[in-house]
């Protein structure tokens, strides 16, 4: 007889009874002790990752020019390239570490990323602060939450529109720190809507950022002036110093950044099941709305790094540290009842989730809405 650990979470008769609600105090009794990071393994990570996706981007740059007749070029740039972005994935989903670690004793972990990744990629931290609402019970998949969406019912046209805006993001980015900000430093009043609508990465472009305290106004006019910077030197660079209208460089950072976002955005349809249309979820829900991802971790840990694919699992449990979530769901899969809905968090592949979700949106899946079969919703 299948059990409910292995049912499919589309089944109706998968969803959780009143005496199988997921139990903290025993999750804990499990991975209480995998809740502190390791600092040395997370500067170890992001600087290997970082300084080799420089010297990869460099190398798709320069090696058509050194050696431009090679037979063996072409091929070894396309190897770069996705090396590039793979290094650069890795580096950039630090970010959401930042936002769960410790404030003490992390400090010069949090300058160093900004400094040689955040800045680079105009993706300053401060962006990703209001990340917090993500993991707030009442805020999940409502309104207040700035990274959901219900694509599962808006039809696969925000699905296609959600994966193409990578087109436009890198351009947005430049402006913003580039155009936006400048303004918002002469023209004070701008900054107020600036900080609500333009200040935040997000999933939901209708989300409004709450207003910032002074502390946080000063990190982000910190951060501002270096991206403005950056970017200011970026531009000179080529259009000045070497006098081309179009430096090349330009298009080889276009072509990394858009490979980076477009990887990133498949990643995130497949972080979740974007099932809610409702309003507040139940805890239960929230758990079953989010996906782990187990299997295959040499190829899964490439699309899903620094432990974003075990997304359910960083639901239930944020404060531990993306080097522990490995040994924290093996301890979890092999200590709860099989009829744990933990369980069911589980998916085999990301290609497999993406499908699944594209069928939703398409309608052709209703009848297996997993949030819309008999679980009792908070409204």
């Amino acid at each position: 007889m299948e059990s409910a650990a292995t049912r499919p979470l589309g089944d109706e008769t998968s969803r959780p009874s009143s005496d199988q609600r997921f139990s903290f105090a025993q999750a804990r009794t499990l991975i209480g002790d995998l809740t502190r990071p390791n600092p040395m393994i997370y500067w170890a990570d992001f600087l290997v990752s970082i300084v080799l996706g420089h010297i990869t981007l460099h190398g798709i740059f320069f090696l058509p020019r050194w050696y431009p007749e090679a037979a063996w070029m072409p091929p070894a740039v396309v190897v770069l390239y996705v090396a590039t972005v793979l290094l650069y994935m890795r580096a950039l989903m630090f970010i959401h570490e930042l936002v769960h670690l410790p404030q003490e004793g992390f400090r010069g972990f949090r300058i160093a990323w900004n400094a040689l990744c955040g800045i680079f990629f105009f993706v300053p931290s401060f962006l990703y602060y209001p990340h917090v609402d993500h993991h707030r019970r009442k805020h999940y998949g409502t309104e207040h939450d700035g990274e959901y969406l219900p694509l599962s019912h808006r039809g696969r046209w925000m699905i296609v529109g959600f994966i193409f805006q990578a087109l436009v993001i890198p351009i947005l980015g430049l402006a913003r720190f580039l155009i936006i900000s400048p303004i918002c430093w002469v023209f004070p009043p701008a900054r107020k809507w600036v900080h609500r609508h333009a200040s935040t990465m997000v999933v939901d472009p209708f989300y409004e950022r709450p207003d910032a305290s002074p502390r946080l106004m000063r990190i982000v006019l910190l951060q501002e002036a270096c991206c403005f910077a950056w970017a200011a030197w970026f531009l000179i660079r080529g259009g000045l110093m070497r006098g081309e209208w179009l430096d090349p460089f330009w298009l080889v950072a276009y072509a990394v950044g858009l490979g980076v976002l477009v990887l990133n955005e498949f990643r995130t349809l497949g972080a979740h099941r974007w099932t809610n249309d409702q309003g507040e979820m139940s805890f239960e829900d929230q758990l079953l709305d989010s996906v782990n991802y187990p299997d295959n971790a040499w190829v899964t840990e490439l699309w899903g790094p620094v432990g974003t694919r075990y997304h359910a699992l960083h639901h239930l449990f944020p404060r531990i540290p993306y080097h522990n979530l490995g040994l924290a769901h093996r301890r979890l899969t092999e200590g709860l009842p099989a009829d744990s809905i933990y369980h069911r968090t589980n998916a085999h592949s990301l290609t497999e989730q993406i499908v699944a979700l594209w069928k939703r949106a398409g309608g052709s899946e209703t009848h297996s809405d997993p949030l819309k079969q008999g679980h009792t919703q908070t409204a």
